[in-house]
């Protein structure tokens, strides 16, 4: 029998893959990832969604700026994902070889341009996409922001490298999250009922995104509402469960 340590991965990209695997199916996946590529890919923000038939927004995150990816994926599908032919190289292979794409700002048509790139502070997308057996497309894609310098080739080069992998990751991680995620939000929600009936829909909904590690400016994208509006909502749910603090909502609802 033969036995020895095991020799920590040498090749950067190897390090962070490994790290990302321990973070699959948990609340925390989109933030790690955006936290594990910033010294490979320094992205603001980045999102994974579906193009086709059934748009989907499956995932998104910001770092360092606040959090519009919700905001960016309606502003998108309000019209300029007509005009967006980035995707189509990717849209019309019948092999699903993943398709690599680096965009800027200013070579994305106007309205696209406007609407999400200079409206959200956003100057460079990189991206890989892959056809699905329905036709449609889908993308994963690292935002850089104005107050970012350019992705350099040695940037673009990681992404390229890491792209087949990022791809399994995040499939899997939709996999294992999305049947705790359902089923953790209805149990969630029937907690809250259970312990505070005088509750209002609204006053749930942010309730269960605080519970799930939301920020305030996430709830606001995800529900489609002011930051002012989600803090009201806090409040009245709070004053209702006769809390202050988000650690005390934990405490009540988790031990209910």
């Amino acid at each position: 029998m033969r036995s020895w340590q095991a020799a920590p991965a040498s090749d950067r990209r190897t390090q962070v893959l490994g790290e990302l695997i321990g973070h699959l199916g948990s609340p925390g996946f989109g933030p790690a990832v955006l936290d594990g590529l910033q010294e490979l890919v320094p992205a603001a923000s980045w999102s994974v969604y579906r193009l086709g038939a059934r748009p989907a927004l499956f995932l998104s995150a910001a770092r360092g700026v606040p959090d519009t990816t919700r905001d960016c994926w309606r502003a998108y599908l309000s019209g300029p994902h007509r005009d967006d032919r980035s995707f189509a190289q990717a849209s019309s292979a019948t092999d699903h070889a993943p398709l690599l794409c680096h965009l800027t700002a200013a070579e994305a048509p106007a309205e696209h341009r406007a609407k999400v790139y200079e409206a959200h502070g956003m100057a460079e997308r990189v991206s890989v996409a892959q056809t699905q057996d329905d036709g449609g497309v889908f993308a994963i894609n690292f935002y850089r922001h104005g107050h970012q310098s350019a992705f350099s080739d040695a940037a673009l080069d990681s992404f390229g490298a890491l792209a087949p992998a990022l791809l399994a990751l995040v499939r899997k991680h939709m996999a294992l999250s999305q049947p705790v995620a359902e089923a953790q939000a209805h149990d969630l929600e029937a907690r809250l009922r259970s312990l505070c009936p005088a509750l209002t829909e609204r006053e749930r909904a942010v309730c269960i995104r605080l519970l799930q590690g939301m920020t305030q400016d996430g709830i606001a994208s995800d529900l489609g509402l002011a930051l002012p509006t989600v803090k009201t909502y806090r409040n009245r749910a709070f004053a209702r469960l006769g809390i202050h603090f988000r650690n005390e909502l934990f405490a009540r609802v988790l031990s209910a």
